[in-house]
């Protein structure tokens, strides 16, 4: 069984029509859009309903043959053993090479998509939304060691998210079935 993922992804913050970065926070600079795109697994996040109750998440990020880049975050209920997915656009905004896109998943609304922490090798990434309600630590495979991971929780927390709100997202054995 399927339901439309991330029913409403970031409908939240596509309605507020918010693109800028949280206050004080800065995206990456020299950043490679080339080499972001691809998949994403998601290791942490503040939840919000739109992602309520699924793990396994992944984000896979490709170019659009129009412009700009084609968004399908996926996620599995695994309670109930239903799969969720949600095709997005998004575009790079701010100077070139900010780590900076709008993305939208519902119509003409669009939400900021911050990099605020990104490994050298493009392994993992700190991505925020338009304010510190939004927060996701993002690894290019299914575990992140647990170094970067204490490494990317401290660099949100000086940042001051509430990172004592994080929920980290099931990746392992449980999602194999889902791959």
């Amino acid at each position: 069984m399927s339901r439309p993922l991330l029913t409403t992804a970031l409908l939240g913050l596509g309605l507020a029509g918010c693109t800028g970065l949280p206050e004080g926070t800065r995206a990456v600079s020299g950043f490679e859009l080339d080499r972001y795109l691809g998949q994403w697994y998601e290791i942490a996040r503040l939840d919000h309903s739109f992602e309520e109750g699924l793990d396994c998440v992944t984000a896979d990020y490709s170019r659009r043959e129009e412009s700009g880049v084609r968004v399908i975050n996926r996620g599995v209920d695994l309670a109930a053993g239903e799969v969720s997915v949600a095709e997005g656009k998004a575009y790079p905004i701010g100077e070139p090479g900010q780590g900076r896109l709008k993305v939208s998943f519902f119509g003409p609304f669009y939400a900021g998509y911050n990099v605020l922490a990104l490994d050298e090798a493009y392994d993992w990434a700190l991505v925020a939304g338009p304010d510190r309600d939004y927060l996701w630590i993002l690894s290019r495979t299914p575990e992140l060691e647990p170094a970067a991971y204490q490494t990317l929780v401290e660099r949100a927390r000086d940042l001051d998210f509430p990172v004592g709100a994080l929920i980290e997202v099931e990746q392992g054995e449980a999602c194999a079935a889902w791959r």
